[in-house]
């Protein structure tokens, strides 16, 4: 038996200490512990985890031009959001090198290269050696979205070794959007990780989809959200949960096989760790009849063009 065609995931469907980076830092942590006990080898937490979703724009008039009550919350989102230059990711990162863990961790970023005071959902992938690897920051916000994230670049449409699999990973709706999925294809993609703020609707379909379209395996990885889980510290609780429902978001983490059937179907309104152990030579068996980038493709044809520059408003030349 080869071992490094076997690699052993964890599903990380958690809820965050809302806007509250330490804290939520702070349960990340005690899960990766907990999924060591385990020998996950890689782990996977969902999208905005660290610190949250921004659910308060749906829910108090967000789009309000000029709004105190905006403003309040926004502030008090960028403060704990995390700015990695800072070594605010250290500590996991140390875990990841202590445990041979990967890791794929959404985060609202305080991007330091952008000024340091707008912000991105981004996917970061820590590898086994504690290691940061890629920061790949949302490419378009959705809908609401917008009113808090900026968007983001091509730099982190990269993918990693992990044992024989190859990893990338999108966030939320990018993994509806063709050109992105077909750059992480093009680079040899097998083990796909797509990261949700939560709920089945959004992963019952496109998980299986992209798993027959690229005949890999994808993960798909849900936070979850109570209405019990806004903190009462948070500016303007009170507007905040007058209009919110008991479950925001219900889970839906869930992985399926290359062949585009479930190998864990979405769970909902469940906390907790999922595991599964992948075979790499389930790809090699679907790739034999299609091979979105190997031999089905026509590069003569179609091709497409990336620019994976980190991008800035400023270049210095000193």
């Amino acid at each position: 038996m080869n071992k490094s065609n076997f690699l052993k995931v964890a599903l990380a469907q958690i809820s965050p200490v809302w806007l509250d980076k330490k804290q939520t830092i702070q349960k990340i942590k005690n899960t990766i512990e907990e999924a060591s006990k385990e020998k996950a080898e890689l782990i996977v937490f969902g999208e905005a985890l660290l610190p949250g979703y921004p659910f308060w724009i749906g829910l108090t008039n967000g789009a309000a031009w000029n709004s105190s009550v905006q403003k309040e919350i926004h502030a008090h989102y960028v403060q704990n959001s995390i700015t990695i230059e800072k070594g605010e990711l250290a500590s996991i990162c140390n875990l990841a090198k202590e445990h041979r863990m990967a890791i794929y961790l959404g985060i609202i970023e305080r991007a330091q290269n952008r000024g340091g005071h707008s912000i991105y959902a981004s996917l970061v992938y820590i590898n086994q050696d504690g290691v940061i690897k890629s920061v790949h920051r949302k490419l378009q916000p959705t809908f609401d979205e917008r009113l808090t994230w900026a968007p983001g670049d091509g730099h982190g449409l990269q993918v990693h070794p992990l044992k024989n699999f190859t990893i990338g990973g999108l966030n939320c709706w990018e993994n509806w959007m063709p050109l992105p999925r077909a750059a992480l294809y093009g680079q040899g993609e097998d083990l796909h990780v797509a990261v949700w703020p939560g709920s089945d609707h959004n992963t019952k379909d496109i998980t299986r989809f992209i798993a027959r379209e690229s005949r890999s395996f994808v993960i798909s990885v849900s936070s979850l959200m109570q209405k019990s889980n806004f903190p009462k510290e948070t500016p303007h609780f009170d507007k905040i949960i007058k209009n919110a429902p008991d479950t925001l978001v219900n889970g839906g983490s869930c992985i399926a096989g290359p062949d585009g059937e479930w190998i864990l179907e979405p769970v909902i309104n469940k906390e907790g760790i999922f595991y599964e152990t992948l075979d790499f030579s389930r790809v090699l068996e679907e790739r034999q009849n299609f091979d979105v980038a190997g031999h089905y493709s026509r590069p003569d044809i179609t091709k497409l063009h990336v620019n994976r520059d980190r991008q800035s408003t400023v270049s210095f030349e000193d």
